[in-house]
């Protein structure tokens, strides 16, 4: 019988008017790959934060079982000296700083006084080997692409000398390459006999990684699935997390009453903001119709998220040239303000960083994109403020206590609907969504995605950035495939297959 590693027992843990954690129940053997998975908001992060010491004994109640051990943590430093290392969705990396740096930063290497920098490049260069990672110790974390990033931050883990490795959302910024390398290190890591905890959305990859899966819904455990004698399959886990079986992935539109064009760009380059030689977009043309979902879709770099800020008032870029067309009239616009006022809008991918204010209420966030909507003589009307917000809040029912509640405690599914609320409210014609699904979970990407065949019921256009396939053939009735910062092919949905959308990738790339 394998050896039980980590056992929490009746885990309890309340924030302001929310009961996050019920009594949960986990148990980690040693060497196994453990997944958690549920809902948005399911309390999952919540328990690995009690788990590591993030939120310490004291403001939680039951018991921590480490290794046959009572552990009552104080401190994240107090988890780590036992070798339980947590690694979060935000990278917690210092671009300006060295890889070398940056994995030993509070862990140095040297006397007090004074850091030995060679034994900590060397050191950081032999478990950047061991990562599989090709790169000098010495480049500094700006410099490396987000995959690189994340396995920064599992060798960072390996210098502290991890025995139990926590990742939270590990693959949710990767593409598929590079989700799958760091899967397959995973599982190298436990032939050697180190035991992982990881929590994502991606049930796919969970089944691929995980020899068992505990479900958590509501904050509290539902069972616990193992991969010798239970059901691994997508449906069973999405059963077990939302309690129901979702019969289908994508919901079906009714009727389609596909349009004139509502926006069309034509010959569209942009040039990067920092090194102006380098070109981003290059002379691109696309189109959307009133009452259609249109996908872009590409690897990780092909231009899309550039191609989307540029045209929403030339957000990013310089040197930008091409004609942008809305209803049919050709529009300068310099800025964000303008574009909005064009009735176009664009929703970020980033809603964190720049989506959403984190520190302001649900009721602030939905009218920030429009306040002149809720203004009289430029002095907003706090009535209206909460009759809007709350009208909101039902239409894409939002999980919350109220409106009032700081939008930085929300999950991140209910995150994604007050920054759909705060745009759906400035009533656009043509909405751009950039990864509006990335990092929630499935029933609410459901809730998402019924959001956007209602908007285009109403006759509005939707452009839709995904780097889930899945989610572009499922939603889309056109899509375009974007390589290298160039067009590499136009497919109607009848046509488009994972297949024929990857061979257009790579056909592109050949300079075919």
């Amino acid at each position: 019988m394998a050896e039980l590693l980590l056992e929490m027992k009746n885990i309890t843990k309340l924030f302001p008017g929310v009961r996050a954690l019920d009594n949960v129940n986990l148990k980690v053997e040693k060497g196994e790959i453990h997944a958690l998975v549920g809902e948005n908001g399911a309390g999952k992060s919540t328990l690995m934060n009690v788990l590591s010491g993030i939120y310490p004994f004291g403001s939680y109640e039951g018991e921590i079982f480490y290794n046959g051990e009572l552990c009552r943590f104080k401190e994240i430093n107090d988890s780590e000296e036992k070798g339980i290392v947590i690694i979060h969705q935000e990278l917690a990396l210092v671009p300006y700083m060295t890889i070398g740096e940056n994995m030993f930063l509070g862990n140095e290497r040297g006397r007090k006084a004074a850091i030995d920098w060679n034994e900590t490049y060397a050191k950081a260069d032999g478990l950047l080997k061991t990562v599989g990672l090709n790169e000098s110790s010495r480049t500094l974390i700006k410099d490396i692409g987000v995959g690189k990033q994340q396995m920064v931050e599992i060798a960072k883990a390996l210098a502290k000398n991890v025995k139990l490795l926590i990742l939270d959302e590990p693959t949710a910024s990767l593409n598929e390459t590079d989700s799958k390398q760091l899967l397959d290190l995973l599982l190298e890591f436990k032939k050697s006999g180190m035991t992982s905890i990881i929590i994502s959305h991606k049930l796919n990859e969970i089944s691929y990684v995980a020899d068992k899966i505990t479900v958590i819904r509501d904050g509290s455990t539902i069972e616990t699935l193992d991969k010798k004698t239970d059901d691994f399959s997508e449906e069973r886990i999405i059963k077990g997390m939302v309690g129901r079986d979702l019969v289908d992935r994508f919901p079906k539109r009714e009727k389609k009453n596909i349009g004139k064009i509502n926006l069309e760009v034509e010959n569209w380059t942009v040039y990067h903001p920092l090194y102006s030689d380098r070109k981003v977009v290059d002379h691109v043309s696309i189109n959307v119709r009133k009452g259609e979902v249109v996908g872009i879709s590409g690897l990780m770099g092909a231009g899309r998220t550039e191609l989307a800020m540029s045209i929403f008032g030339r957000s990013y870029g310089t040197n930008i040239s091409g004609t942008l067309k809305i209803n049919g009239e050709t529009v300068n616009l310099k800025n964000a303000q303008q574009a909005i006022e064009k009735k176009l809008a664009y929703v970020t991918e980033d809603r964190k960083g720049n989506g959403l204010i984190l520190s302001n209420s649900i009721r602030i966030n939905t009218t920030l994109a429009k306040m002149d909507k809720i203004s009289h003589y430029n002095i907003i009307d706090r009535d209206l403020e909460i009759k809007v917000a709350n009208e909101y809040k039902e239409k894409l029912r939002t999980k919350c206590p109220s409106i009032e509640q700081k939008v930085g405690n929300l999950s991140g599914g209910n995150q994604q609907k007050v920054l759909l609320s705060k745009w759906m409210f400035a009533d656009p014609d043509v909405i751009i969504l950039d990864e509006p699904t990335r990092g929630i979970d499935v029933g609410a990407k459901y809730e998402i995605y019924c959001i956007i065949n209602r908007l285009v019921a109403e006759g509005k256009s939707v452009i839709m950035i995904s780097s889930e396939l899945p989610e572009v053939l499922g939603m889309c009735d056109r899509i375009y495939i974007m390589n290298e910062g160039r067009i590499a092919g136009e497919l109607s949905q009848a046509e488009a297959t994972q297949e024929s959308i990857m061979q257009h990738i790579i056909k592109s790339g050949k300079g075919e």
